[in-house]
């Protein structure tokens, strides 16, 4: 981050049944034992179904944790970073973002692509200039930013000594990575037609960095995704040039391969094949990149300097992230995934709390001696940040390392029981980034738990269809993900039992073919609108003996009348809501943004009304005063933004040219009597 800033909720049953299931998991951890959630149940491993479902939790309105909702931000209809970080980054939401958007609904799809859109509204032109001074950049064309929020974009890192830095290189593959699998999650033709032409000029301003000797793409310094840390080439007269950044071409060739399906699905075969064919040369590329021992280096210089060979005299470091994101986005095959993980498993000093640093040891090429905010474990040198961690998780997933990813969400939860979920974490991932403020939020922390969720059966989108690789830890027996999986506009509901191979696959109960014995294929044209998947590895029996079953917690109660906040203050917007959700169901639009939106209001003020039960109860352990208060006021701030943003949306609709949103409003202004 730069530093210049501005400073469906659980139901009662719902809520009652978690506890329950909590307090029993305590005592039944033993093979055989049953676990009973909103968003998962089965059958075995008692912690780590329970681990799922907290982490599920986070991105909905809770009573007990900090959640995505307390991220929106009216002024765009957006998310944002944080409430002490008022844009949107591309490095600190990319680990978030990749991790959560197979399961992600309505109405965050929407506010996540309006957060993204002020990168892409306001990409490099060759002409558009940047914040004001000292970021009035002009950026090339097709360059996305660092950050960005309305009129307002760094095309650059913004911190440190700006005059030397490049543009934002890997930020601009990592935006692409973004808005392609949002797109081919959604595969929504008129979606594609508009940013398929802005993916292709960022890859084109990537392309301009290739190097044709070689098929590696320079970069000079902050050029990195987790920037300012690198420093581009030291040259011997003691200037800064560009260097060969790894980080790029593993970040690009990811990009691609989105960028390739989207092609494909837009039925332009031509530029598909272009674009396979600069894939697979920035593929090649990667050999001088990569160690004897198969990991990846982190840069290289021109004259043939090596940074990041762990253990050499000079820049003996090793750099993680282009090694867990060359795992989590499958730029390597199997056996250099292996590789990379049994470096790092080598590595204590990488994870001494359990979270992945960013390099160990310390840089010993930085363009600023250590110290201060550049000191080891501090920042980007040694800090830990949890865009990087969601990464990591989706690379233990891959290679069968559920312990790992365990012990990472277990950690999380250290910080999420304090409302500290702040980012960068400081000494090492031992403490918060701003300690002196009463309660912590970032969208960078809802990495881990969403990364948690999505390595467990991948989701490798693609033109033709989806790709299920199920990793479930052998410590599960039977798993039901109770949330649907997003695919085009259809629905999936997964289900799993069993060890071994895959064996057999049924949909809506009848055979599935379209598998082998460690993956699912599911073509967009012959899967079900809704559909549930039931797949059995080995000699496992039905995955599903409840299917049908409605989750625990399915009902959803009424709020308690004068609860919503303590003053009364929210009643009548919250009950205006209420009367527009309901008009919206009766005319058959509940599956519009508009009445997600709605919804996910009520459900806010549910989740408040349940905070408020508990804590009369004294079913919260309380936080230190000045915390408590902050945490209760996320409440109450999040049911004001979310109102005052679908009052802002609703009164646009009203002079809107399509009949349905002109509809919509008029049941706006209908539930307002």
């Amino acid at each position: 981050m730069t530093t210049q800033h501005t400073v469906r909720g659980l139901s009662i049953i719902g809520l009652i049944g978690s506890l329950l299931c909590g307090t029993l998991a305590l005592a039944a951890e033993q093979p055989g034992s049953s676990f009973e959630g909103r968003h998962y149940r089965g059958r075995g491993d008692v912690e780590y179904l329970r681990l799922l479902e907290t982490a599920r939790r986070m991105f909905e309105p809770d009573p007990e944790f900090e959640n995505l909702s307390m991220l929106y931000y009216p002024a765009w209809n957006g998310l944002v970073e944080g409430p002490t970080w008022d844009a949107w980054w591309i490095q600190n939401s990319y680990g978030t973002t990749y991790s959560i958007l197979p399961l992600l609904q309505e109405p965050f799809v929407s506010f996540l692509q309006n957060s993204q859109d002020l990168w892409f509204d306001q990409m490099g032109d060759g002409k558009r200039v940047g914040a004001k001074p000292p970021f009035d950049w002009v950026a090339p064309d097709g360059a996305l930013c660092d950050a960005a929020r309305p009129g307002w974009i760094v095309y650059k890192q913004g911190d440190g000594r700006t005059a030397l830095h490049d543009w934002g290189m890997e930020f601009t593959a990592a935006g692409m990575v973004m808005q392609g699998e949002l797109l081919l999650i959604s595969r929504d033709p008129g979606a594609m037609a508009h940013y398929l032409p802005k993916l292709e000029r960022c890859a084109a301003f990537i392309e301009t960095r290739r190097d044709p000797a070689n098929d590696l793409f320079l970069a000079g310094a902050a050029g990195n995704l987790l920037a300012p840390s690198y420093a581009g080439w030291h040259r011997p007269d003691g200037t800064y040039g560009r260097a060969y950044l790894t980080g790029l071409s593993v970040t690009y060739i990811a990009a691609l391969d989105r960028l390739i399906e989207l092609e494909k699905l837009a039925g332009r075969t031509s530029e598909a094949d272009r674009f396979t064919g600069l894939r697979e040369s920035a593929r090649k590329g990667l050999g001088p990149l990569t160690t004897d021992e198969g990991y990846l280096i982190r840069s290289l210089d021109p004259d043939g300097t090596r940074h990041g060979v762990y253990g050499a005299p000079q820049y003996g470091y090793f750099e993680a992230s282009p090694n867990h994101d060359a795992v989590a986005l499958r730029v390597v095959d199997d056996a250099t995934s292996e590789a990379i993980l049994r470096k790092i498993d080598s590595l204590p000093g990488l994870r001494p709390h359990d979270f992945i640093l960013p390099n160990y040891p310390g840089y010993d090429d930085m363009y600023e001696k250590p110290g201060g905010l550049w000191a080891y474990g501090t920042w980007v040198n040694g800090g830990h940040w949890s865009t990087c961690e969601a990464r990591m998780i989706l690379a233990y997933y891959r290679t069968g390392r559920f312990e790992a990813a365990r012990r990472s969400m277990r950690y999380l939860l250290t910080f999420a029981e304090r409302f500290r979920m702040d980012n960068p974490l400081t000494q090492c991932g031992g403490d918060v980034y701003q300690p002196n403020q009463p309660v912590n939020l970032t969208y960078d922390a809802f990495g881990p738990p969403a990364a948690f969720m999505r390595g467990l059966f991948e989701y490798l989108y693609r033109a033709d269809g989806l790709t299920l690789v199920p990793h479930i830890p052998p410590s599960i027996e039977v798993l039901e993900q109770l949330d649907p999986v997003r695919f085009g506009g259809k629905q999936l509901f997964l289900s799993i039992a069993g060890h071994g191979p895959i064996t057999s696959v049924r949909v809506n109960g009848r055979e599935w073919r379209s598998h082998d014995a460690r993956s699912v294929f599911l073509s967009h044209a012959d899967t079900p609108p809704s559909a549930r998947l039931e797949i059995v590895l080995g000699s496992g029996e039905s995955a599903t003996p409840g299917l049908g079953r409605e989750p625990v917690g399915s009902a959803v109660p009424p709020l308690e009348a004068g609860r919503v906040d303590g003053s009364g203050t929210l009643e009548k917007p919250v009950a205006r809501v209420r009367e527009f959700s309901r008009r919206m169901v009766a005319a058959g639009l509940g599956d519009t943004y508009e009445a997600a939106h709605a919804r996910l209001i009520l459900d806010c003020a549910r989740a408040w009304d349940q905070r408020q039960a508990m804590q009369q109860d004294g079913q919260l352990k309380p936080l230190p005063e000045t915390s408590q208060a902050a945490a209760d006021q996320l409440y109450t701030q999040t049911l004001t933004r979310l109102s005052e943003g679908l009052e802002a949306w609703m009164t646009s609709h009203g002079d809107s040219a399509d009949p349905k949103r002109r509809r919509i409003a008029e049941f706006w202004r209908a539930s307002a009597d």
